[in-house]
């Protein structure tokens, strides 16, 4: 990849792993319109960590005590703090089994860009229902085991490519009665579990290939990939409440009308 390429994609990936936007449907975008050349494992996998280095980095504090916490449960102790970590965990399960299940139908069936167009729609405008009708009376010290399965399982349908996992897994916490702080909080908790999976899992498959690569690119790919990500979480959430989720709402719907055009003019 040239130098542009690397950069573009990076901030791609860093800006739309936590936006309720879809970053699949943004990171096939590049190629189509502009034939750029597949951006290989290593560079998939480099910002895979620049992305969970970026949440891990935000979260710090909340992460330590969380585990402390979890750890403290094991010699009967109870928390707020030791309940989330738990929930954290619980909520992860549905997606994990999802991905072992259907991960090859899925890679294989539903990559296509009528269907991130039809999901970035669709969802889309379940994310625009579930933050027009929200009642907000839930915190995070407030989640349940059953609101802890109901998110687990939204994130699961986040597999298909166009779906958004942040938004879909904020969307349901908006319809079980959470905050939206709340709400995008335990979302992006929820994605380390899933980041760290999904990087093993490409960085298995790419000791077993064996190829080399660019690690230059790959280096600056992470490390943009990583700046953009934590500045994206922190500015999601201090706008969080005074901008709420209509701005990405009106930019779903446009991405995908677009992607169905360039869905029926190029197929």
């Amino acid at each position: 990849m040239e130098l542009f390429q690397v950069i573009i994609l990076a901030l791609l990936q860093g800006l739309t792993e936590f936006l309720p936007i879809s970053s699949s449907a943004h990171l096939i975008l590049p190629s189509q319109l502009f034939g750029w050349p597949d951006q290989g494992l290593a560079f998939d996998v480099g910002v895979h960590v620049g992305t969970l280095l970026a949440v891990v980095a935000y979260f710090r504090k909340d992460l330590f005590v969380m585990l402390n916490a979890w750890l403290a449960s094991f010699r009967g102790g109870r928390s707020d703090d030791a309940n989330l970590a738990w929930l954290t965990i619980i909520a992860t399960i549905p997606a994990l089994i999802t991905g072992l299940v259907l991960n090859d139908f899925i890679d294989h069936n539903l990559r296509s860009i009528l269907v991130i167009a039809g999901t970035t729609l669709i969802f889309g405008a379940v994310l625009c229902w579930a933050d027009l009708f929200r009642v907000e009376t839930k915190n995070i010290t407030d989640l349940t085991f059953k609101d802890a399965l109901v998110v687990g399982c939204a994130q699961a349908i986040a597999l298909i490519p166009g779906t958004s996992r942040s938004g879909i897994t904020i969307s349901a916490a908006l319809m079980l009665g959470f905050e939206r702080q709340a709400a995008a909080r335990f979302s992006f908790l929820l994605s380390i579990p899933v980041i760290l999976g999904a990087g093993l899992i490409k960085g298995l498959d790419l000791y077993a290939q064996g190829d080399s690569a660019p690690w230059a690119m790959v280096a600056l790919g992470t490390l943009i990939a990583g700046i953009s990500a934590f500045s994206c979480i922190h500015f999601f959430l201090k706008w969080l409440d005074k901008i709420g989720m209509q701005p990405f709402v009106v930019y779903r719907m446009i991405l995908g009308a677009f992607l169905l055009l360039l869905w029926f003019t190029t197929g």
